[in-house]
């Protein structure tokens, strides 16, 4: 009876987990390796959990949950997720951050760039001002 009770209470919990998971992870642009750290566990570790059949206890759901900035109830599926990115959304607002760090000088140049791109293209910022006046 109890291997029948832990068998019926990980299909309930996991039903889709690992696909979910993963799709998480991506849609916040982390790499396997990034979610295991920000978990405090190993590459490994994510890619087995990433797996249809696979069961991460208690704890390590609030773990993963907190790495992705989710609940634990749209980790399971229990609610659907609030803020819905795209894979590739999420890979240029992690390198805009990334753009946040650099000194003003250098953030200037990257801003200036980007300014000069989408005038080759016909575009404009949405604002009517250059995108180098705001750094």
């Amino acid at each position: 009876m109890k291997s029948y009770t832990g068998f019926w209470m990980k299909q309930r919990t996991v039903n889709g987990f690992g696909k979910r998971l993963s799709e998480i992870r991506r849609g916040r642009g982390m790499t396997q390796t990034e979610l295991g750290k920000a978990a405090g566990v190993s590459k490994r570790v994510i890619v087995y959990y990433e797996q249809d059949d696979a069961q991460p206890p208690g704890a390590m759901l609030i773990d993963l949950a907190r790495a992705l900035n989710v609940t634990t109830d749209e980790l399971l599926g229990m609610k659907p997720l609030k803020k819905k990115t795209s894979p590739k959304t999420a890979r240029l607002l992690k390198r805009i951050k990334k753009i946040e760090t650099l000194p003003p000088a250098d953030q200037r140049a990257v801003l200036k760039f980007l300014d000069a791109l989408l005038e080759s293209r016909g575009m404009t910022p949405t604002s009517g001002r250059s995108l180098n006046q705001n750094a």
